[in-house]
């Protein structure tokens, strides 16, 4: 699969957008999200970040006719069998209200009585063209949970996350600090291999 010039980002998340432009800025490539190409947001029907990463990146690739990456992405908490998952987004509501999705987070633990705060971040990157030809690529990293919220860096789940052999949450951290050892980084690092 070869990129061209143009990438669509098929998310209408404008720090999902940032983070994957981000990445993709050494490479040359430009990169367009869906929201600024005016396309709509298909409905994510899939059982796995996988399925959920190819049916976006299909979507906009078939409605631009351009390369389309999408990534669907969440936190998984050991406590919660593996919630919020791939429902990270929803718990946050239309408003995309992450303070009232972290308090649910910390709420539903405090009723399970959970000792247990490992959770982990994963991500799966659908790469699409616009025949429907589409590679995935999976990336976790783990860690766990702290309350309540600490920084205002990042975005979604960040400020309750601290990554194994870190102190800091991914709120707290400096930006290319977390890019580099992010879960949606080590899916990246495997589209780069691939690409290569």
């Amino acid at each position: 699969m070869k990129l061209g010039p143009v990438l669509v980002v098929a998310s209408h998340n404008p720090g999902k957008v940032r983070e994957i432009r981000h990445l993709l800025e050494p490479f040359g490539i430009e990169t367009k999200g869906a929201a600024e190409l005016g396309l709509p947001e298909p409905e994510e029907t899939g059982k796995t970040f996988a399925e959920n990463a190819a049916l976006k990146a299909r979507a906009s690739s078939k409605a631009s006719g351009l390369p389309s990456l999408a990534d669907d992405s969440g936190l998984s908490v050991t406590a919660l069998d593996g919630a919020p998952g791939i429902y990270s987004a929803r718990w946050a509501g239309d408003k995309k209200d992450f303070a009232s999705a972290m308090a649910r987070v910390e709420r539903e633990l405090k009723e399970k009585h959970a000792k247990d705060f490992s959770a982990k971040f994963v991500c799966a990157l659908a790469l699409a063209e616009p025949n429907g030809d589409t590679q995935i690529f999976e990336g976790e990293v783990k860690g766990h949970l702290v309350f309540p919220p600490r920084g205002t860096r990042g975005f979604g789940y960040d400020p309750i996350f601290v990554a194994d052999g870190m102190n800091q949450t991914f709120g707290e951290i400096e930006p290319a600090l977390k890019h580099s050892i992010s879960h949606r980084a080590r899916a990246f690092e495997k589209l780069v291999r691939s690409l290569a």
